[in-house]
């Protein structure tokens, strides 16, 4: 029997010290007491196992369904995922596929006391993952309130000495760095300078971040040293709590870690540090004055009237947002490339889009389109077509499944066959038939979910040439006196994005054609005095 293996260690110390190599080893010698064939080799290092989007086990996932191999060996079921309702669903995926799983630590499940049994384990690792998590947290903030450092990661200006012998880690301050802090909230506090002019002149003296790859500050890691109350002599501990990121910056497939952002916690939950201090209290006190009212009086918080904010990108990829100069004489939609690449020169060379000029012109096209139903019957007709062809496309690929369940039928006759002729044994017809059942099941369920697809497209009620008119009408005359506020909602109801140059603007949208014959503007035939007073 061909077979595979998985490895999983979740921590840099683990990857260290090599103990997915150990899983490997224990894997190979279970192997060769089994005489199974290795053929493939699958490992997730530094990946945690409450994570299930994993590279390797995805790989895995696809290569069990395409019968590359027949059994899979893994070490442990808790290598596989921490939680239990992961493990189950990985299992019964792989064991549907035709797919073997076998455990290292853990003997094969044979009835419904070993599928307990399994059951059971995996609970106690769920569990013993929260209790080493917990015992962490406890022990990380008994010694915070002892006054020691909890946190190897030092500011800009410090350098962390480790824990030598019986002397606890410490913070020491780099004399170099220490007078650029000094420069920095000196610049703030007694010149008045604002965060982008700190960066600018850190550019011209040419002094770099300490980890950032460009050679220029950002704005933000500015803002949060100046902030940080290490820099007068407090740490704190527990100021903040790891949570999934609303809106990530990134949206990658795989994840090593999900809790990338972090929200504050309560003043009276943090635990304050001695450190050494850099600048005195006085000066922290007059920057923290100083950044509120830069932020008060900037002009950049004058608002202006953007239709299509929050939907015009840039062709190089970037965002394009709001700027009025002169004090919103000129409105116009910038690329941000000139924004993250402060004090350097852009990258992007793309002038600006004139706003007042694309907002009228992106609103007259939404417009005509919503307000004319010729315009609107070619749009229902072009997305029916779209959607029978997607619905023949199913029906096809539903039918060629259908052959293959044919012919796992005319096999299993086969092996009946076989059988009742003194062939192959019991044993060898259970198995076989086991296996064939399986693949069946799979195969039925795909056709399943290809059948209700083209039911729900023949289901799909489309709205009638009459209440498209209806419509249309309508939303001419409501259209027509519309304020600034329910225009823009209109808009990001219907455009998706908008590609603009100054001298082009492309829109992508679409406009939901299954509500048409639910929207209403107004209220008909209706005595209500609740209707009346709306």
């Amino acid at each position: 029997m061909f077979a595979a293996t998985y490895g999983r260690v979740s921590t840099g110390g683990q990857e260290n010290e090599a103990t997915i190599e150990n899983q490997f080893m224990a894997i190979k010698e279970y192997a060769d007491k089994k005489d199974l064939v290795l053929v493939k080799e699958y490992r997730d290092e530094g990946w945690s196992g409450t994570i299930l989007a994993r590279p390797s086990l995805d790989e895995l996932r696809i290569d069990a369904k395409n019968k590359k191999w027949e059994a899979v060996i893994i070490y442990d079921p808790d290598r596989l995922a921490r939680k239990y309702s992961y493990q189950e669903l990985i299992i019964d995926e792989l064991q549907e596929a035709g797919v073997q799983v076998l455990f290292v630590t853990t003997p094969p499940v044979k009835d419904d006391s070993d599928r307990l049994l399994m059951g059971v384990k995996g609970l106690f690792a769920e569990y013993e993952r929260a209790k080493i998590a917990e015992r962490f947290r406890l022990g990380k903030l008994r010694k915070a309130r002892d006054g020691k450092l909890v946190t190897g990661n030092a500011p800009y200006g410090y350098q962390y000495i480790p824990r030598q012998a019986k002397k606890d880690g410490k913070y020491k301050i780099i004399p170099s760095e220490a007078e650029v802090v000094k420069m920095i909230f000196s610049w703030v506090g007694e010149e008045g300078l604002t965060i982008r002019a700190v960066v600018r002149r850190l550019y011209e003296m040419g002094i770099p971040p300490k980890k950032s790859k460009k050679p220029v500050w950002n704005t933000s890691t500015l803002v949060t040293l100046l902030r940080n109350q290490t820099y007068i002599g407090i740490a704190h501990f527990n100021k903040s709590l790891a949570v999934v990121p609303i809106n990530p910056l990134k949206h990658e497939k795989y994840k090593k870690y999900k809790k990338t952002s972090r929200r504050m916690k309560p003043l009276e939950d943090w635990v304050p540090i001695p450190v050494p201090a850099i600048i005195d209290k006085k000066l922290f006190e007059k920057v923290r004055v100083q950044l509120k009212m830069n932020y008060e009086l900037t002009t950049r918080n004058k608002k202006n009237d953007y239709l299509l904010a929050g939907l015009v990108y840039c062709v190089c990829g970037r965002r394009r947002t709001g700027e009025g100069p002169m004090q919103g004489k000129h409105l116009y939609y910038r690329c941000t490339d000139r924004i993250y690449s402060h004090p350097l020169p852009p990258k992007c060379r793309e002038r600006g889009t004139n706003a007042r000029i694309a907002d009228i012109l992106v609103w007259r096209g939404v417009y005509e389109l919503m307000t004319s139903p010729k315009l609107l019957n070619q749009q229902i007709q072009q997305w029916i077509g779209k959607k029978q062809v997607k619905a023949e496309d199913s029906g096809e690929s539903a039918e060629q499944l259908k052959l293959e369940i044919e012919k796992l039928k005319t096999e299993e006759d086969r092996y009946v066959k076989a059988y009742g002729a003194e062939i192959i044994n019991s044993e060898q017809l259970e198995e076989a038939l086991n296996d064939l059942k399986s693949r069946r099941a799979v195969l039925e369920r795909q056709v399943g979910v290809l059948e209700s697809q083209k039911r729900t497209t023949d289901d799909v009620l489309m709205p009638s040439e009459e209440q498209v008119e209806k419509f249309s009408h309508k939303a001419r005359l409501v259209f027509e006196n519309l304020s600034f506020t329910p225009k823009q909602a209109i808009m990001r109801k219907v455009v998706d994005t908008i590609i603009a140059t100054q001298r082009q603007v492309r829109v992508h949208g679409y406009l939901p054609i299954e509500e048409i014959q639910n929207v209403k503007f107004q209220s008909e035939g209706r005595n209500s005095w609740v209707t009346k007073c709306r």
